[in-house]
């Protein structure tokens, strides 16, 4: 089995060690298994990012409804451009949020009650973003309570998803993240927090560049291995085989 795979799988797997014990037979009784979770919050997001396109909706159905000389297709993409460009934006945040919630529970196992009412606060920030996109499309882009309510929620989201990696960490028995991801997840989360607040900032007082201060989350990979350096996290693969073989060698260290 390849490194990779070893990643992929696990551990335990990966050494061809026997499956790890289920914890709910160790005397944690307070555990479910992740499978319903993880398919009723794929099913949530779902239907968030179709809501997505319903304000769009309505107002291509009251296009044949218009005077005569308003019918074409020009003149409506020119009146609902700041619609369009919020529905783009916003089904590319949900998504990016949704992948990575999902490489997150890849690997988590078993959740708790905790864990699932967390997220639960996640899946609320997600339903959330159709409402802040209306919004952000019916108004002018220098309107700075749109602007609050729309990028400070995908910092809410963010931030919720930051605690979601806190509380697995905390929580071992739960998955089989290694170290290294668990860093290299906290790294990208922080990273994508401090750009989404930048972003705010910049759009709240230069209402010249407005929402197009979210570009600056294109910025991501590079702060994300600045964070990585900072939190030690080894740079290249093979610095973390270097590791992992050492820790095996050596568990009490």
């Amino acid at each position: 089995m390849s490194e990779d795979d070893a990643q992929q799988h696990g551990p335990n797997q990966a050494s061809g060690a026997a499956a790890q014990p289920d914890p709910r037979t160790l005397g944690h009784e307070n555990l479910y298994s992740s499978e319903r979770a993880k398919a009723f919050i794929d099913a949530v997001v779902a239907i968030a990012m179709t809501l997505l396109i319903l304000p769009l909706m309505e107002s291509a159905s009251d296009l044949g409804n218009a005077p005569k000389q308003q019918q074409h297709a020009a003149v409506w993409l020119d009146e609902n451009s700041g619609a369009l460009w919020a529905f783009a934006i916003s089904f590319a945040i949900i998504a990016m949020f949704w992948i990575t919630h999902h490489r997150l529970f890849a690997r988590v196992e078993f959740v708790t009650s905790q864990l699932i009412w967390l997220n639960i606060a996640w899946l609320f920030s997600i339903v959330w973003m159709p409402v802040a996109t209306a919004i952000t499309g019916a108004l002018d882009s220098t309107d700075q309570v749109a602007v609050l309510i729309y990028i400070g929620s995908m910092v809410l989201t963010n931030l919720l998803t930051l605690v979601l990696r806190f509380y697995l960490r905390a929580h071992p028995l739960l998955h089989t993240i290694t170290r290294y991801h668990q860093l290299r997840g906290i790294a990208s989360d922080l990273a994508m927090a401090i750009l989404f607040v930048i972003s705010l900032i910049v759009a709240l007082t230069v209402p010249a560049i407005g929402y197009f201060a979210l570009f600056l989350t294109m910025l991501t990979g590079p702060c994300q291995e600045l964070l990585s350096r900072i939190l030690g996290v080894p740079k290249e693969k093979k610095d973390r085989t270097k590791q992992e073989r050492a820790a095996k060698a050596d568990p009490g260290a």
